[in-house]
Order: C-alpha cells, then structure tokens, then sequence
C-alpha cells in the first residue's frame, strides 16, 4: 500500500507555517531552535483533511488530519523537529520531507490520551516512533485516498502505507504499531548487547553476555516469527 496520496482539492491548505509559532507552542530550547535554522527551509501546512474538507465525519480520536510539507535544507531532518511540530500541533499529522528534487513521507501514530472519564484528551497525545517510505521523485505517481468511512478509518489507511507489511496486517493499527515498537526495541537491545561484548575482553564475562543475547535475540524471534541466528562464542 503506497503512503503517496494525490490528496483532494477541497482539502488544500497552503499556508506557511512560521518556525516561532513551533518553537512558542512546544517551548523550544535553543538547541532545537537551531536544528530547525540548520534542518529546515520551509515549513507548509499543505492539506487539511476535516469534515468540511472531504465530507468525512470525525471521530473521537481523530477529529481532523494534517498534512505538513518540510522543505528540508539537508537530506535528514532530526527527530526532535517533527516531535516539536507533533507537540505543538494537537491533531494527528502526515509530513512530507522534500530535499533536491525527491519526497518521503513519515509519521508517528498520534492519538489522544483519555481522560477519567475515558474520553479523548485533546490536550496530551501520545506519539509513536516514526515510520516512513524510501525516498522518490517529487514528480512520481501520487494514488486516490483511500476509501474510508470516517477520518478515524482513513488515518488508519494513511498510516497503514508506512507501515512494514508483513507484522499483523490483521490487526488493528494500535496493535501493529505497538508491535513494531517491540521489535525496534529488540533490535536495538541486541546491538547494545553486541556492543558490549565487543569491548569485553574477560572470558568469563564473554560467556554470560553471549547467554544474554541469545535470550535477546529468541525474544526478537518471538516478536517477529523470523528465523534468527544465535551468538557463538
């Protein structure tokens, strides 16, 4: 499934988003501030994916869809921008990253946290890691939104393109995004466990590193239903 969409004319926003309103609403450290001055050209809050846009009703979770255009100075943009801009702006977000002539699309799975009476919190959302396509020609192909009874059912799609396509397709996009989260954590885990038994110089200490990274590497399969090779010592 692509994450490329030729997205409706109704629903094109257009406007430049300045950097300081970003920096305001996510109380951005200097620090950030400068990624944003060395990363980024251009901020532009390109489509507006609500009920008035694309006759699609809202949600509980997902009452609009935004989509950001990021003009990108560099090849790579930092984590860090996309969390600030996720941060400030409260409703599920869809960037498109343009540098030189190509265009990706990444974002996090964003949904409302609920509140006592388990009701969305439309103030505090919780923010996956990202997921994104490979780069591509700015000019390619773009296809139809898809088909979606609500915006609920369309993020779900939207994101669905990002997504790898072989970890629970079934499954509800809470439940996939939850379980590539694991396998990224395991994944992650095994190269610290590497790590350390290449600065290990001890036998001993050897042995039992390699013990704790075939338990990391087993949990991995789990997860993944891969085939993965065990440490030797």
């Amino acid at each position: 499934m692509t994450a490329f969409f030729d997205y409706p004319k109704a629903a094109e926003f257009g406007r430049i988003l300045p950097k300081s309103k970003i920096y305001d609403h996510a109380r951005a450290s200097s620090k950030l501030q400068q990624l944003f001055v060395d990363q980024v050209e251009k901020i532009i809050w390109k489509v507006k994916l609500a009920p008035e846009t694309i006759n699609l009703s809202a949600t509980k979770s997902v009452s609009e869809i935004q989509v950001f255009e990021i003009r990108l100075r560099t090849r790579n943009v930092h984590e860090d921008i996309l969390r600030a801009i996720d941060k400030a702006i409260p409703y599920p977000l869809i960037f498109e990253l343009s540098h030189k002539g190509k265009c990706k699309v990444i974002a996090a799975y964003k949904r409302p946290y609920q509140n006592q009476k388990n009701e969305a919190d439309g103030t505090k959302w919780g923010i996956s890691e990202y997921f994104e396509t490979n780069w591509q020609a700015a000019d390619s192909p773009r296809t139809a939104l898809p088909t979606a009874l609500n915006l609920g059912a369309l993020y779900d799609k939207l994101l669905s393109g990002l997504l790898p396509g072989d970890v629970g397709m079934d499954a509800p996009i809470a439940v996939r995004v939850e379980n590539l989260e694991a396998i990224r954590a395991g994944e992650r885990e095994i190269e610290r466990i590497k790590a350390r038994m290449t600065r290990e110089k001890q036998y001993n200490k050897r042995i039992a590193i390699n013990a704790e990274l075939r338990t990391a590497q087993q949990e991995l399969k789990q997860l993944t239903g891969q085939k993965i090779q065990g440490g030797k010592e």
